[in-house]
């Protein structure tokens, strides 16, 4: 006895639904990382005021735009500088969209930086009085 044509289309609706249901739940998404490397390693570094670890330090971030790098390490002087982290261009509304709800896998955008500190200084003697004593002199009689 043949099947009914409406019980086939109904089959072919309920396999499609399906699977259209199972393409939604394997939806990829994009794992940002930044990577900073210093010259020498193991100098601490921080990103936007929040401690990272020691270098090479690589962590997860969620948005591309503005960052403000500091890196220290005893016996080099303190590097502070700000850096722009660009989006990719599938990361460029709307097609960020498909690239986070649609593509089926995981997009993996790696950055990387790179620093090289700079021996610290000590200042001679007579630089280090001249300093205290203009210190001195703007505290005590105001700016000149």
């Amino acid at each position: 006895m043949p099947t009914p044509p409406h019980t086939e289309t109904s089959a072919r609706r309920r396999t499609c639904a399906l699977a259209v249901l199972a393409s939604l739940t394997l939806v990829g998404c994009v794992e940002r990382t930044v990577t900073i490397n210093t010259t020498p390693d193991g100098a601490m570094v921080y990103l936007n005021d929040e401690e990272v670890g020691r270098s090479p330090a690589t962590k997860n971030f969620l948005w591309y735009g503005d960052y403000d790098v500091v890196v220290r390490k005893e016996g080099y002087q303190t590097l502070k500088t700000h850096t722009r982290i660009q989006a990719p261009w599938y990361q460029v509304p709307p097609i960020d969209f498909f690239a986070e709800c649609l593509v089926p896998a995981t997009i993996r955008d790696n950055h990387y930086l790179e620093y090289e500190l700079e021996p610290a200084t000590v200042p001679e003697t007579d630089e280090l009085v001249d300093r205290a004593e203009q210190f001195r002199e703007r505290t005590l009689y105001g700016e000149r």
